[in-house]
Order: C-alpha cells, then sequence, then structure tokens
C-alpha cells in the first residue's frame, strides 16, 4: 500500500528512507529542487559581455551570462538541435554567442537562435528561426538580490524575497561589512563531493552538540599550537585561534540562539570573533562609521548570525564571508560548493582573515570539514542498513520549542528545533505525494 510522504515525518523522528530512499529524492529533485528559487551565482563572477557560468538546478545543467546589454540571463545549457550541452566547463568567455560543438548551431547571448547550418535543409519542416523551439530555453523565472542571482524552473510561484523572508539577513549581513554595501566573488571555488545524503549538511550547520566531539582533535591541535607560541613570547596567529574555538564547550553552544523560518531556513547566533582587536579593525571600523555612522555601523558589525541557512541548499556565513551551496546528485551524494567572498572598500588585512576561515575550516584538505564528511558517510552508511529500528531521533529539547508567528525558536542552542523546522517544510513541499517503496 502507498504512502504518502508525510507518513515519513512525525513531530519527533523522521522514517530512514527520507536519506537512503531513491524514489524520495527523486521525488524531492522533482518537487523542491527543480521548482524552487535555486542560487546560480553572484555578478561579480560574470562581469563582461560573454562572461558565463554553468551550474546544476536538480537534473537541469545551467548558463548564467552576461548579456551584451549588461543584463544576465539564466539558460538551460542544451542546444535545441541535438540536445548537446553548449558549455563544458564551469566558466569563461563564449564571446558574441554560443555555438555548439556538434552542428556548430549558434545563438545570441540571450538564447535567441543566430545561426543554423545549412539552412536549406530545414525548408518546408517545422523547425525554423521562427519556431520558439530553435532558441535556448531560458529559465522560467530569475531575479537578483543584491548581487547574488537566483533562478526558478516554475513558472508561478512566489516572487524571490518572498522566498528568501526574513532568512535574506544572511546576504544582507554579508554584504553590509563592506562600507559600499557590496561583495565580490573570489574565483577559486572549493568543490567536493559529499558520500552522503544532502540533509546531513543542513542539520550539521546549526548542530552545537556535535562540534566538541566531532572537532576535539582539531581543537586540541590548535590550542597546543597558540599555547608553544605564547610560552615563547609570542602571539599566535587569529588563524590557530580559528581551530581552538571550533570545538568551545557545550555551554557556550547550549546558550545561543537559534531561530526556524517558513521554508526551513534559519539562523545560529554568532560564537566566534574572526576580528580581533587591532589596528586593522580599528581603521575597518573607522571606515564603516564614515561609511554609515557609527549608530549604523554598530548595528552591521553587530548582527549575530554565525550560520544563515536557506533551505534546502545553501548556507551563509556574514562574518566569514563564505557561502556553501549543495547541489544534490543522488540519494547518498551531494556536491558541494564553497565560494569565499572580499567585501569591497576594506583593506586586504580584513579580507585576508576571512579567507584563512575559507581554508582552515571550510576547504576541501582542513581536518574540519573531513571530520564532518567522515560523520555524514558513516551516517549514510548505518542508516542504509536495517538494523532494528527504522526511525532517526529529532527529540532533543522537543516540547520546548517558542513559536511565534511563523517562526520556531530555541534559546538552547543544542535543540533540535531546527531539523523539525526543516522537516515542517519538507512536509510541505512533499506531503502529498505518494511513496511505493517504504514498507
Amino acid at each position: 500500500m502507498a504512502k504518502f510522504m508525510r507518513d515519513l515525518v512525525e513531530p519527533d523522528r523522521v522514517h530512514r528512507a527520507v536519506y537512503t530512499s531513491n524514489e524520495v529524492f527523486e521525488r524531492e529533485i522533482e518537487n523542491i529542487f527543480e521548482k524552487i528559487w535555486i542560487y546560480c551565482g553572484h555578478e561579480s563572477q560574470i562581469p563582461d559581455s560573454g562572461d558565463f557560468h554553468t551550474f546544476d538546478i536538480g537534473r537541469q545543467p545551467m548558463i548564467m551570462v552576461r548579456k551584451n546589454d549588461g543584463g544576465i540571463a539564466v539558460l538551460h545549457n542544451r542546444c535545441p538541435h541535438r540536445g548537446v550541452q553548449l558549455c563544458a566547463s564551469h566558466g569563461g568567455n563564449v564571446g558574441g554567442g554560443f555555438v555548439c560543438p556538434y552542428h556548430a548551431w549558434s545563438f545570441h547571448l540571450d538564447g535567441r537562435i543566430r545561426g543554423m547550418p545549412l539552412p536549406r535543409g530545414y525548408e518546408g519542416t517545422a523547425l525554423t528561426r521562427d519556431n520558439p523551439a530553435t532558441s535556448m530555453q531560458q529559465a522560467a523565472r530569475m531575479s537578483v538580490y543584491r548581487g547574488f542571482i537566483f533562478a526558478s524552473l516554475a513558472e508561478d510561484g512566489e516572487t524571490l524575497e518572498e522566498f528568501l523572508g526574513e532568512a535574506k539577513v544572511a546576504i544582507d549581513n554579508l554584504c553590509d561589512r563592506s562600507p559600499v554595501g557590496e561583495v565580490e566573488i573570489v574565483p577559486t571555488c572549493h568543490r567536493l563531493i559529499q558520500q552522503s545524503n544532502w540533509k546531513f549538511f543542513m542539520e550539521n550547520q546549526m548542530d552545537g552538540v556535535h562540534a566538541p566531539v566531532t572537532h576535539q582533535a582539531a581543537a586540541l591541535a590548535g590550542k597546543r599550537a597558540e599555547n608553544e607560541i605564547r610560552a615563547q613570547g609570542g602571539v599566535p596567529p587569529q588563524h590557530y585561534h580559528l581551530l581552538s574555538a571550533v570545538a568551545s564547550p557545550f555551554q557556550l553552544f547550549d546558550a545561543i540562539r537559534t531561530v526556524g523560518y517558513p521554508h526551513g531556513h534559519g539562523i545560529m547566533q554568532a560564537y566566534m570573533d574572526l576580528r580581533s582587536d587591532d589596528p586593522d579593525t580599528a581603521a575597518y571600523i573607522a571606515d564603516m562609521e564614515a561609511a554609515y555612522g557609527a549608530e549604523k555601523a554598530r548595528e552591521y558589525l553587530g548582527r549575530e548570525v554565525h550560520h544563515a541557512l536557506i533551505y534546502p541548499y545553501l548556507s551563509i556565513q556574514p562574518v566569514a564571508q563564505q557561502l556553501r551551496c549543495l547541489r544534490p546528485i543522488s540519494a547518498e551524494k551531494t556536491l558541494s560548493e564553497i565560494w569565499h567572498f572580499r567585501l569591497k572598500g576594506v583593506s586586504p588585512a580584513i579580507n585576508r582573515r576571512a579567507m584563512w576561515y575559507f581554508n582552515v575550516i571550510n576547504s576541501p584538505a582542513t581536518i574540519v570539514n573531513a571530520d564532518d564528511l567522515e560523520n555524514w558517510t558513516r551516517a549514510q552508511r548505518g542508516l542504509a542498513s536495517r538494523g532494528h529500528y527504522d526511525w532517526v531521533s529529532v527529540h532533543r529539547n522537543f516540547g520546548r520549542d517558542v513559536v511565534e508567528g511563523d517562526n520556531i525558536s530555541s534559546d538552547t542552542g543544542t535543540s533540535e528545533s531546527y531539523i523539525r523546522n526543516q522537516f515542517r517544510a519538507w512536509v510541505g513541499y512533499m506531503g502529498d505525494v505518494a511513496v511505493e517503496e517504504i514498507s
């Protein structure tokens, strides 16, 4: 007998199939990822006419490109003739238009057909230049918020700002830390394949319990190095502190507030400061006060957001100037893109500090990221076995969530309220979808 997706989620537990089932995953691609607003990239990735960047929306290969008039188009990465992908690399410049490597069909930067080789061969057929099917297909909708480009494959639905809701503070907080209110992307992207379901990443980012356990070895190594430098009369570099602080005591995480928003979005308050008390910081604050006034500068720099999640695929760390984007591949495989941003109008020293976080904490080579990847892989393998129980716990602090309108918050940072909020959104997207393979 078929079940509905909503039957896989209960108030304090979820069925393991939401992580392991290929059928569930395919329905997620169809009903979530290929319908909602998906992050494409940042305007600074494509500054000049013909610049492009490729990415996926669900199963759909896509291209964002800078047009001749300075506008942006988001197109399906597919030639309408025989279906060949027009761009094979992550990015570059296509000059005045796209040319198919198979039969040399060409297209303007907005996707309109430009040239069909041997056009006489199509005379008298339905495939003529005035047929829309001869042009590249555009994403149904595209929108830009403060330089961040999003697209949706659904013709109808809420606007981007409605989708982001209060969680757009993640983007605001990142941009407002610049004296000119703008950021630019660092072209190098760390890409890695997680051997696990995409949900493990999203649930981990606001998990205050795992850090003192999972990252203990990394933190101890950082503290040991700091102590040795101090013992010799030196001052430890700040990036050593990034390691030592990553596994702060449970009590610190327990005191952090988390907020879950509609659509599964959420924020976790800050618990580590990337900017030490030194002349570079003083000069940065002075620049911010000159740009915004003292009161507004304090507001922008005082926002306590360590992690902000745009469910189901985006993690933004404004203070660290980082963005991580998930591109799900299968039920047990996920591509993770890790991007770093520079604040415009600040000294190189300020951006350099955040770059250390990019490399010490979030890169594929760091032991911190490797700790998480190992846990998620083990979780994926563990849940693939039947064991003796088909349900996964989300009980921690259950019944103590604070509900304010559509928001669900917890003043206990080790609560699993944010996971329960994510599955509230998941059921909203998937609830009436039938699933056959779950017993």
